[in-house]
């Protein structure tokens, strides 16, 4: 049996103009352009004009994220996979491909998302910084000495911390044994961590107007890597997600159980494919970075199909 899984980045993987290419794709400018004005925010521009800074403001990046990904899983056709997951803001691109909420549905409530995160990001000045080699078991009781909570367990050897920028400071001086590198990462405030406790109220409050579906497929969320079948339930975890870890690795574990053969990640994609070869060896993977990437990830579609 062969199972393919589907999966969206996080908050970090845009790069200035990634979208380019995908917009000469036909019907995808239009599609970017309805998305752009249902949630106030001019996707064409950011995705293929603005430069780094201007991606990297959380109310910009998210919404950008998960159109990208909504948009490469169109380009890719009739798609079943077997799983759907995603990392952090990617989890919502994950939602709409399960069929839980509408692709506007979820753009509205990632641009509600990214904007209360923001202002939640300026209350303190924070951050997050990845930490390459060491042991987890070593590794999260030395960021919780300094204050600091490992917001993304990775997998494969990677944790990220998050915090204030003194407590990352700290962390630079201070590395725990093991650790080869700590790398700050692209963002603009420490997700999924208390800080982020302002934005869950906002959050929640604009979940309690949606009427979410069962997905069509099995979804493996953040929380606890476990599959989740209620709609309901899956959109209080994506509330609930803001302010609390991303467990990867755990999301990881259950793709192997649940016997994953394969897996594509969407644009922009390479993070989460990276994490796979190191972690989920003999998994075939193809990341969709720029349309030049379909054929491959069709190709791993119709071999999973004919199963």
């Amino acid at each position: 049996m062969r199972v393919l899984v589907l999966v969206a980045p996080g908050q970090g993987a845009q790069t200035p103009g990634f979208l380019t290419p995908w917009l000469e794709l036909p019907g995808a400018a239009d599609r970017i352009a309805a998305w752009s004005d249902a949630i106030g925010l001019d996707l064409a521009h950011y995705g293929t004009k603005a430069d780094a800074d201007e991606i990297r403001d959380t109310a910009v990046a998210q919404p950008l994220l998960v159109a990208a990904g909504l948009l490469s899983a169109a380009a890719l056709g009739e798609v079943s996979p077997g799983v759907v997951a995603g990392h952090s803001v990617g989890e919502f691109t994950a939602a709409a491909l399960a069929g839980v909420v509408d692709d506007t549905t979820a753009l509205r409530l990632v641009r509600t998302r990214g904007l209360a995160m923001a202002e939640a990001a300026a209350i303190t000045r924070t951050g997050m910084s990845a930490l390459l080699g060491g042991d987890p078991e070593v590794t999260v009781p030395h960021l919780e000495k300094l204050g600091l909570t490992p917001a993304n367990v990775n997998g494969a050897g990677q944790i990220v911390a998050a915090g204030t920028m003194e407590q990352l400071a700290a962390l630079e001086a201070d590395k725990p044994e093991g650790v080869r590198r700590v790398v700050a990462l692209q963002v603009a405030g420490a997700f999924h961590t208390h800080h982020m406790a302002p934005a869950v109220a906002k959050l929640d409050e604009a979940a309690k107007e949606l009427s979410p579906a069962a997905p069509t497929t099995r979804y493996v969320s953040n929380k606890d890597g476990q599959v989740v079948a209620d709609g309901a339930e899956i959109v209080a975890r994506l509330v609930g997600q803001v302010a609390n870890p991303v467990r990867w690795d755990l999301c990881m574990e259950t793709f192997q159980e649940l016997g994953a053969t394969a897996l594509i990640e969407v644009c922009p994609g390479g993070t989460l494919t990276g994490i796979a070869k190191r972690a989920m060896k003999g998994v075939a993977t193809v990341a969709l970075k720029t349309p030049d990437d379909l054929d491959a990830a069709r190709t791993l579609i119709a071999e999973h199909a004919a199963v």
